[in-house]
């Protein structure tokens, strides 16, 4: 007979298979967490793909019911969930305080870290530098700092050096490092045509010149037209001049690239030339200098105070005393130009002409300029001066009642009078420069003469 089987040995299970019993249960698991996972990525890929799909649920609200509000809302809360797992959230960007810090009259930049409680080791170390030594040693009233800075320590600082250069100081792991930084400029090239009416400033200004581009033109034209006597209602200019813009932002008018001004029937042009050493003048188109190797008045004066007379009386001496030149009353302190090119061959105190420099031009010319109240810090003995450079200015030193400049013309030693002696024309343009210049000269001419027949043309338009 057979025996009935145990009940226990019936539910009696090896221990085999409880452990697929187990591993039946992981694989549902991740059965199971697979299937929303993927799910979750179909549904971020179909919400990629929509372009009208809204972006918040404020947007999705306003979707009318029955459109699937329930299910978008659903979508946008599932792809939040999954852009926070693929892209977290950057790390905030440090801020940092900035400051200005300008430079006034007596101020250090120690001084001036100091009552910002910023970080006087931090200075110690920028000042190191070599650049920033460089601009620390010549700084002056004016002169501006951008700075950033966490709590006091210094982060950068930042300062303009010139129209096209700054310094950059930035703190990094090893410490400050400072670095010159360029500051593109675009210059553009800008025409303009004036009539004159009443005057060439009224004139320049209807034609929207600035005051620096007027006076260009006038000292440009100085020897050749007296702005106050010569000019005649008609006269007119045309002028080519550069315009300094940086960062999509005006910041002045340049230089005169070309003119030409039609005086009583006459007509004087001139064109701009730089040379190797970076030194411009002006030329006529055919390369003669448009300016005369002196300049008659070598400062701005309010009236001549005393002529040249071999017989006139001293006022202070009250002897006859021949006065061997021209003076020219002004206000103390007002700039002396040098007449012409020459080198400074006397700077100094001389018997009753106080304060004085004499210079010694080409053609065996000197010129003596007298009675200055104190000497420009570029007119040392042997210094090369340009014509129109300062060299000093005006006073009342010596034997003098007022104050004014006396100025002396001598060729080969002998006295001239300044305001009639014929003056020597400028040298023209260096030969080894002249087939640059007239090469140059062709295009910029065609320029000046299209721009021409454009004004004669709005001008015959307008008057039909």
């Amino acid at each position: 007979m057979h025996q009935r089987p145990s009940p226990l040995l019936h539910d009696y299970k090896p221990s085999g298979t409880r452990h697929t019993k187990k591993s039946k249960a992981l694989q549902w698991f991740a059965v199971g967490l697979g299937i929303p996972l993927a799910g979750l990525a179909v549904v971020s890929l179909l919400y990629k793909e929509s372009p009208i799909l809204p972006q918040t649920p404020e947007q999705a609200a306003l979707l009318p019911a029955g459109d699937g509000q329930a299910d978008v809302l659903t979508e946008i809360a599932i792809d939040k969930e999954i852009r926070s797992l693929i892209r977290p959230e950057p790390e905030p960007i440090p801020q940092f305080e900035s400051l200005n810090l300008k430079i006034g009259r007596g101020d250090t930049l120690d001084k001036l870290f100091r009552q910002h409680n910023l970080n006087l080791g931090h200075l110690a170390a920028i000042a190191k530098l070599e650049q920033p030594k460089k601009l620390f040693r010549r700084l002056k009233p004016g002169d501006e700092f951008d700075i950033l800075h966490d709590s006091g320590s210094v982060v950068s600082m930042f300062s303009v050096l010139d129209l096209t250069s700054a310094l950059q100081i930035e703190r990094g792991d090893d410490g400050f490092s400072a670095t010159i930084i360029e500051r593109p400029i675009d210059v553009r090239k800008r025409m303009a045509y004036g009539v004159i009416e009443t005057s060439l400033f009224e004139s320049g200004a209807d034609a929207g010149l600035s005051d620096k581009v007027i006076m260009n033109v006038a000292g440009i034209f100085a020897w050749d037209v007296d702005f106050v006597f010569d000019i005649r209602t008609g006269d007119n200019f045309y002028v080519q001049y550069e315009e300094i813009w940086q960062n999509g932002e005006f910041v002045s008018d340049g230089e005169i690239v070309a003119a030409e001004f039609n005086n009583n029937g006459r007509t004087h042009r001139a064109i701009r030339f730089i040379d190797s050493d970076g030194i411009s003048d002006y030329f006529t188109p055919e390369g003669d200098s448009v300016r005369k190797a002196f300049i008659r008045a070598p400062v701005d004066f309010t009236r001549v105070s005393s002529n040249f007379n071999p017989r006139r009386r001293h006022p202070i001496l009250n002897t006859i005393r021949a006065h061997r030149g021209v003076d020219y009353a002004a206000p103390r302190g007002t700039p002396i130009k040098a007449s012409g090119d020459g080198k400074v061959i006397f700077r100094g105190v001389k018997s009753g002409y106080g304060k004085t420099v004499i210079l010694q031009h080409g053609g065996n010319i000197t010129t003596l300029y007298a009675h200055m109240s104190g000497f420009a810090a570029s007119a040392r003995i042997g210094s090369r001066m340009r014509q129109g450079q300062t060299i000093g200015y005006v006073g009342a030193t010596g034997l003098a009642t007022a104050n004014h400049l006396h100025y002396e013309y001598r060729l080969n030693g002998a006295h001239r009078n300044p305001r009639t002696v014929a003056l020597p024309k400028a040298e023209p343009i260096d030969a080894k420069y002249r087939d640059k210049f007239l090469t140059l000269v062709e295009p910029i001419l065609e320029e000046l003469e299209q721009f021409k027949r454009t004004q004669v043309a709005a001008v015959g338009y307008a008057g039909q």
